[in-house]
């Protein structure tokens, strides 16, 4: 027998049977909002109250996901309602079942963060009765395609410096690959209309993108005496952590998408009710990145000049006047070298914590002397040269090479330690389709064969590719 931890609510908060459940998730997502942004989601914050008065907003909160997305694990974060303790219980060797199947647990993750972390502690007794994950469990069984596998955390201190610790180890797993579930109900038994005011208030400040106002609004809310009220947030905890996370990333963005109460409901009592919201945050699509014709010819300037000082034994500049924003932006790029139009030299950077400038300037330098391929370049070689540079928009993971159009995408796989990467221009020049494009930036770049690709992680971008004149 498999070792799971047994559905706890199945049949109080959800349909237990399996056919009955099916149903009504389907009804659910039926009446729930539609998708609205294209955008790439990386966090939902869901209620978790019985499927009768808070499905709806659930279903419309997951709704946002591409049915179709993959995600290498969905992180579901809950406060505890049953006990306290320091720290987050992770469960060990153990999955989640649902009336609808089992639902796979990523042990190497918990086992990691156990590890590395004293805040994070194995604790199944907690998670055995706790509702707040296993709600979220049947609707995405029901809405997501493909198979997914959960990171289960319930926090269950209140020491708010606690949560700035737990999000420091979560950071490294906060990537498109993944996906965030923050599991939490808004106030809790004010009347009706003290209920809207308040949980667009808590709204609102998550939408901010700050823990401070957060904080503030919680505050707010505690010093206010509202009638009836016990807390304007249950999950308070894990929806901190989250903004721990997310408020210093620029293009995340949360945005509401659907509000409703116990009140709101024919079993409900408009004068003690509980509020749920669906909050979605995304990748703010960015603005495209672009060149000048001026700052073109400047980094041309740069790459020239990093090889005539090299050649001269001078040191490269490590100051330059007149240095524009976008020169100073942090990207990747490559310099290539031609020689009668032959390529005589090519060396870059896909991930740096450089300027563009400097990229450029010390990939100049590396192309003429240190590409393995040729011979390190001669003076009477320098006024044949013509530069080449491509400067790459940010990397892009896709699940589908489909995904990449030949000419327009360069690609960058890794797997393990090994990688390699080519630029848009080569599928042009070599006339490949996107199979070709990635089998053989699998077997000559990365090295891990012609079929490597498949169980790597596959990489797309763009380039602003220019020459010297």
């Amino acid at each position: 027998m498999q070792n799971v931890r047994e559905a706890a609510v199945a049949g109080l908060f959800y349909e237990a049977e399996k056919e009955r459940l099916k149903t009504q998730i389907k009804e659910l997502f039926e009446d729930a909002e539609t998708r609205l942004s294209k955008n790439e989601i990386r966090a939902l914050i869901l209620p978790h109250a019985g499927y009768q008065f808070s499905g709806r907003v659930a279903a419309s909160g997951i709704n946002q996901l591409n049915r179709n997305a993959k995600y290498k694990r969905i992180f579901i974060i809950g406060t505890s309602h049953r006990s306290a303790y320091n720290g987050v219980a992770v469960i060990k060797d153990q999955d989640f079942y649902t009336p609808l199947g089992v639902v796979p647990v990523d042990h190497s993750t918990c086992n990691n963060l156990v590890e590395n972390s004293p805040l994070f502690n194995f604790d199944n007794k907690c998670h055995e009765k706790e509702h707040s994950i296993e709600i979220e469990l049947p609707l995405l069984q029901y809405h997501l395609q493909k198979s997914f596998q959960i990171v289960p955390l319930l926090i269950g201190t209140k020491d708010i410096d606690s949560y700035f610790k737990i999000a420091e180890e979560l950071k490294q797993y906060f990537t498109p690959e993944n996906l965030f579930i923050i599991s939490s109900d808004f106030s809790h038994y004010p009347c009706y209309d003290d209920a809207v005011k308040i949980d667009k208030e808590s709204a609102d400040a998550i939408e901010k993108n700050s823990v401070s106002e957060l904080v503030k609004t919680i505050e707010k809310h505690s010093k206010e005496n509202i009638e009836g009220l016990t807390t304007s947030i249950c999950g308070w905890s894990a929806l901190l952590t989250l903004l721990y996370i997310t408020n210093k990333i620029e293009e995340i963005k949360y945005h509401h998408i659907l509000y409703e109460n116990s009140g709101d409901y024919p079993m409900g009592d408009e004068s003690r009710v509980v509020g749920y919201n669906a909050i979605v945050a995304v990748n703010q699509e960015k603005k495209e990145f672009n060149l000048t014709n001026r700052e073109k010819n400047q980094l041309i300037e740069i790459a020239r000049d990093a090889v005539e000082k090299t050649f001269k034994g001078e040191l490269l500049n490590n100051n330059i006047n007149n240095i524009s924003a976008n020169l100073e932006t942090v990207t990747g790029a490559f310099v290539s070298l031609y020689k009668k139009k032959r390529l005589r030299g090519c060396i870059g950077q896909i991930i740096t914590k450089k300027p563009l400038w400097k990229t450029v300037q010390e990939s100049a330098k590396s192309a003429a002397f240190e590409d393995p391929r040729f011979d390190p370049l001669q003076p009477d070689e320098l006024d044949e040269i013509c530069f080449e540079i491509s400067v790459l928009t940010p990397l892009q993971k896709i699940y589908d090479i489909n995904r990449i159009t030949p000419g327009k995408h360069g690609i960058f796989i890794r797997k393990g330690e090994s990688q390699g990467t080519y630029l848009p221009q080569v599928a042009t020049k070599m006339k490949w389709n996107a199979k070709e494009f990635v089998e053989n930036c699998s077997k000559e770049k990365a090295k891990i064969g012609t079929n490597g690709w498949k169980d790597a992680d596959i990489y797309i971008y763009e380039a602003i590719v220019f020459q010297e004149r």
